[in-house]
């Protein structure tokens, strides 16, 4: 049962209304503002820290990786095309022209459309492996708002999780005390129609 609403207040010393009545009115306020405002504000902060990790992972990225333009000489002796690499990308040995060490070979992830002498760009890190490409700053906003939205779709679930909690107890807790006023009164009522 909700508490009625006159002229925007909460009916204050009635003898129908309960403290349960009370805490149910209370806490749906509380409920009304932390959805309102505490929902967003934790989407935005988890947001603000997701964006400022992820620019950071992003730069470390870029620092360490570079595109290496390379000529593709073959496919890789043993390689499978694994389940990701179906129809996106195939295992291919490549050769390219390093200005420090002269000519130098490895297995790098290539197009699935690339053949054998084509010219493609690859990624590899300081130590000469095979790497994805950077994160782009597409992907950084994707991830900040996928953080953010769920960080606050969490606060609010939370909220309404513990509200219906709080509406539980109190109902229990409202039938509680309607059985007790009955036992009282239900033998005068009783009495009365007799």
């Amino acid at each position: 049962m909700r508490t009625p609403m006159v002229r925007g207040r909460l009916l204050r010393g009635s003898p129908l209304r309960r403290r349960s009545d009370a805490v149910e009115a209370w806490t749906a306020l509380a409920v009304a503002v932390l959805v309102a405002v505490g929902g967003p504000l934790v989407g935005a902060a988890a947001a603000w820290w997701a964006y400022g990790e992820a620019r950071t992972a992003a730069a470390e990225q870029r620092a360490e990786r570079h595109r290496v333009a390379v000529e593709i000489t073959g496919r890789a002796t043993g390689a499978r095309p694994t389940v990701q690499e179906r129809g996106h990308a195939y295992r291919a040995t490549v050769r390219w022209a390093d200005p420090d060490e002269g000519m130098r070979e490895a297995v790098a992830r290539v197009p699935a459309t690339a053949r054998p002498g084509d010219r493609v760009h690859v990624w590899f890190d300081a130590r000469g492996r095979n790497v994805p490409p950077p994160v782009d700053v597409a992907s950084v906003w994707q991830h900040t708002a996928g953080v953010g939205g769920c960080a606050a779709g969490g606060t609010v679930a939370a909220v309404l999780l513990a509200h219906g909690a709080v509406r539980s107890v109190a109902m229990r807790r409202r039938l509680a005390e309607w059985e007790r006023d009955w036992d009282r009164t239900g033998p005068e009522w009783t009495r009365r129609g007799v």
